[in-house]
């Protein structure tokens, strides 16, 4: 018999109709107890969300979700931590949230704390990375925000890191401590880039950062150093292929752009005065 069709009326002239409870069991067979989701990534993020409500020192909990296809989909959730919560309570919510991303491999597990969000990986030894790097990372008083995500590809473990300073100088400074993994902040394994740029608002401007294969702006540094020890620089901007800075004086433009050039011989450089 098809779905929706009528029995013939039985002797004594009762019908019964099948088509409700074929339908149902239809629609059960589409969405079994405890099954997939027709939108999984929404189902994951809701998920999410339940599992962590009313999480100790957690102020909020903000989700993503990605529906890929029917039936499919992936989901990121971050726990915000209120700010001060003290760094082995944090430790201990990346812990949690390390272990629950392991038995979740569709769920992205990330903690946003002190104005530093980092991703929480299944791997113990990468969470524990993100979080040494957290650790320093709130202690610097030249940084902002910041932020520690995973950039892996199939096979390969890569990070991408994106801060943001107070100053230019202190984008700098920091950016170069970072880099070289020096005593103040522990740099992690296979960083594919790294960038650091001043505060929205914040004057002088200045960016620097590494490319997409974390090659070094060795030259376009030195080009600016050259340039910022003679004269008030209002914004740089510091990659491995070019570096363009912005005097505060336009009578300085001619003398900057040859020290810049002295310094970095073959960079791109562009100079501009800001009045």
């Amino acid at each position: 018999m098809l779905l929706g069709e009528q029995r013939r009326p039985r002797p004594g002239g009762t019908t019964l109709r099948r088509d409700g409870p074929l339908i149902i069991a239809f629609l059960r067979g589409l969405f079994p107890p405890g099954g997939c989701a027709l939108d999984k990534g929404t189902a994951l993020a809701a998920t999410f969300e339940a599992d962590w409500a009313g999480t100790p020192d957690v102020t909020k909990i903000h989700t993503t979700r990605n529906n890929t296809l029917p039936f499919a989909g992936t989901a990121s959730g971050t726990l915000l931590v209120e700010d001060g919560t003290p760094a082995a309570r944090v430790t201990e919510l990346a812990d949690g949230l390390r272990r629950y991303v392991a038995r979740r491999r569709a769920i992205t597990g990330r903690i946003t704390a002190d104005a530093v969000t980092f991703t929480v990986f299944a791997d113990r030894s990468r969470t524990d990375e993100a979080l040494a790097l957290w650790r320093s990372l709130t202690a610097d008083d030249r940084l902002l925000t910041g932020d520690i995500h995973d950039a892996s590809t199939k096979g390969t473990v890569r990070w991408r890191i994106t801060l943001t300073a107070a100053t230019t100088a202190g984008a700098l400074t920091l950016f170069q401590d970072v880099v070289t993994g020096g005593e103040r902040h522990r740099r992690p394994s296979n960083v594919l880039s790294l960038e650091v740029a001043t505060g929205r608002g914040v004057r002088p401007g200045g960016f620097v950062g590494t490319d997409f294969h974390g090659a070094l702006p060795t030259g376009a540094i030195a080009a600016y150093e050259a340039v910022a020890a003679r004269h008030a620089v209002v914004h740089a901007a510091m990659r491995p292929d070019r570096v363009s800075i912005v005097v505060a004086e336009d009578a300085a433009r001619a003398d900057a752009a040859e020290l810049a050039g002295a310094a970095a011989p073959g960079l791109a450089v562009t100079v501009t005065g800001a009045r």
